[in-house]
């Protein structure tokens, strides 16, 4: 591959005739490029696909890129894939579905797996609403769910005998998503010890509730979150997503299967994904089981 990078190079200079400094950045991030294909055990053209490109968009989000030097990244790699099938180096063009790089522009913040377990050792307290705060950030990060999704859960959603949950999304649509080990044990202290406490006639089958015994707000969620980043000392700019973001960011990181992450998040489809592949539950838990940080530490 570093030999077609090279004839591809060439190319840029001699029949494109771009200048030196425009060749050079081009040859910085497919060096990047090439080097994270070697690293996910990827030796041929055949074996590239578009997750292995949004794979890599996603670690340089983390790595804190500008956006303008991800998408000049986008646009290499674009380029090189469009000159190996002209060239007939190969039969296919894996970033020719990619949508267009201003796309990519507004990327999410996350939180790396250190800010992450730092945000999760934050609610210390033996307290009912202590046990309820971890139970809630260990919950958002083991699903990514949506707060609002959270919010709508009643304890009949659990599934923990079999490590699901059952979640209902954006337009009414229900979808199961795996939950880890280290989520299961907390949710089950919190269901014990904590919420027999703060429950009340109102509280109907909620699973989180506030201390009024009532199910959650959005803001009301939303205060407990920025509560204990604060708390962690993190200083990002977060939103009510970033949990779910960084739960999605971190299982392809660790080299997560693109359309099982989309099944687990609820998305009807992904930018770079054309079809839709509907994925039975035993492979969302393996996916689950085998990426999630939380869900490879044992209790």
């Amino acid at each position: 591959m570093k030999k077609l990078l090279e004839q591809f190079l060439n190319h840029l200079s001699i029949e494109a005739g771009l200048s030196s400094n425009t060749i050079e950045s081009y040859r910085r991030d497919l060096v990047r490029y090439v080097k994270f294909l070697k690293e996910r055990k990827v030796d041929s053209l055949n074996q590239i696909t578009e997750e292995h490109i949004t794979g890599l968009i996603a670690l340089l989000s983390r790595m804190g890129l500008a956006a303008s030097s991800i998408s000049r990244n986008i646009s290499s790699i674009r380029s090189f894939h469009k000159f190996l099938v002209r060239e007939g180096y190969s039969d296919s063009d894996p970033a020719g579905a990619l949508d267009s790089p201003k796309l990519w522009r507004k990327l999410p913040i996350v939180l790396d797996v250190e800010e992450m377990k730092k945000l999760l050792k934050q609610p210390k307290g033996s307290d009912p609403l202590s046990l309820r705060d971890k139970a809630i950030l260990e919950f958002l990060y083991a699903t990514g769910v949506r707060i609002s999704e959270l919010i709508g859960l009643k304890t009949k959603n659990l599934l923990m005998e079999i490590k699901l949950v059952r979640v209902m999304g954006k337009r009414q649509k229900e979808r199961i998503v795996p939950i880890g080990r280290i989520a299961i044990r907390i949710v089950k202290k919190y269901l014990k010890e904590a919420r027999p406490q703060i429950a009340n006639q109102d509280s109907e089958d909620f699973l989180f509730l506030n201390h009024r015994g009532r199910h959650f707000s959005r803001m009301g969620l939303w205060k407990i979150l920025r509560k204990y980043v604060n708390q962690a000392g993190i200083k990002k700019k977060i939103s009510p997503h970033t949990i779910r973001h960084s739960f999605a960011t971190h299982l392809m990181d660790g080299g997560a299967d693109l359309r099982a992450v989309q099944e687990m998040l609820g998305h009807a489809d992904i930018s770079t994904t054309q079809i839709y592949t509907q994925l039975d539950r035993e492979y969302l838990k393996s996916e689950h089981t085998h990426y999630h940080p939380r869900s490879r530490m044992k209790v």
